[in-house]
């Protein structure tokens, strides 16, 4: 989805496990909670440089101001999410940008989640527009496009001594990426373009775990119907990403069967990539939210601050009790993204406002909210 938008919008497995298992020490599972450690606590900050540098302000609980970064690890986040735009409109969510960003992450202990979306802007569901100097390309020219710019991005990560933990492949690829030539009304021109991100990651650093991560976290058909596709094509990947978020996406439980069912279908790790839920159905500046009303609410889930942390807490149960341990982890998108004047959603427009400023993780006020200690131990 467009998260600003005013609508909603082949390494084995048993390497990609073990892998995993060595390179990112599990976190325990709060007393009482069952399941699987997590060994992916996460956030995907991808808004917070720019609300930096227009003065954006974070405190913990006590009114302690200080490094959001810091705030998000002493709660427990030990992964850090970016977005990759090829060349953006904004001087933000580029290459020069994530290699600073990245730096920062690295110097306090956390890992790099890379979020590559192939586009100039917000890639989803609904929208993968090709980046302007790929508009007019071959097909061709296009599986080399996506293999040298993924493999930019890993290797000057890793030239500068911060390199990706993990990289995706697109960004909500339910209806494929760099329209219209992979879409999956074309799935063997789909599956070659992922083919080349996969090999691009591999070849730069063949540590780095390589996601394919869709939307609809609930949606088991939708999943069986894309990654049954993946695999005729021969595609190979690591980790299954999904999108979770209550508001759209079905219950719970209906996560943790399509969980259940396609980390075993098709033996890898899942990882919900994204996940948030409103703490208040107020806004702060005069952008509407992306949600909500209050039919869109789940059951025994308030748009409240305890309404939050009991969903936060409860996805975070759902990937914990995923069987053999294949549930790795738990990412909130943009838990920093506060309303701050010039931070809004549209790259184009900079006098757009926020519309995910009650999804995040600091109230009005930038002051932790309780849900961020969902991800202690």
């Amino acid at each position: 989805m467009v998260k600003g938008t005013r609508t909603s919008s082949l390494l084995g497995a048993t390497l990609s496990l073990l892998t995993f298992a060595l390179a990112t020490p599990a976190v325990a599972a709060p007393p009482g909670s069952g399941g699987t450690p997590l060994s992916m606590l996460g956030a995907d900050v991808s808004s917070l440089q720019h609300s930096e540098d227009l003065g954006g302000k974070y405190t913990n609980e006590a009114g302690v101001q200080g490094d959001a970064l810091q705030i998000l690890k002493d709660h427990g986040v030990n992964y850090i999410r970016l977005r990759a735009w090829v060349d953006p409109s904004i001087n933000y969510n580029n290459k020069t940008k994530i290699l600073a960003m990245a730096t920062r992450i690295k110097a306090k202990g956390m890992k790099l989640y890379l979020n590559l979306h192939y586009s100039d802007r917000w890639a989803d569901g609904a929208h993968q527009t090709k980046p302007a100097a790929w508009a007019n390309h071959t097909f061709a020219q296009l599986q080399t496009d996506v293999y040298n710019y993924t493999y930019d991005m890993c290797n000057s990560l890793k030239a500068q001594g911060t390199p990706a933990d993990l990289i995706s492949i697109g960004n909500e690829i339910q209806a494929g990426m760099l329209w219209p030539e992979g879409s999956t009304s074309n799935w063997p021109q789909l599956g070659a373009l992922l083919k080349q991100g996969y090999n691009a990651v591999k070849a730069c650093a063949a540590s780095t775990q390589v996601m394919l991560h869709l939307a609809d976290g609930g949606d088991n058909a939708l999943y069986r119907t894309w990654f049954d596709n993946a695999a005729a094509q021969s595609v190979q990947w690591d980790v299954t990403g999904l999108s979770y978020y209550s508001i759209w996406h079905g219950s719970i439980s209906a996560l943790q069967n399509n969980m259940n069912d396609v980390s075993a279908r098709y033996n890898k790790p899942v990882v919900v990539a994204e996940t948030a839920y409103p703490w208040t159905l107020s806004w702060a500046d005069n952008e509407g939210n992306v949600c909500c009303n209050r039919n869109m609410l789940l059951g025994g889930y308030p748009a409240s601050a305890s309404g939050q942390q009991k969903n936060l807490r409860d996805v975070l149960q759902a990937v914990r009790n995923v069987p053999n341990g294949k549930g790795l982890g738990v990412f909130w998108w943009e838990p920093t993204w506060t309303v701050v004047a010039g931070n809004g959603w549209d790259p184009d427009n900079p006098a757009s406002g926020d519309s995910w400023e009650n999804m995040t993780l600091f109230d009005f006020n930038g002051v932790a909210l309780p849900a961020m200690s969902q991800f202690k131990p």
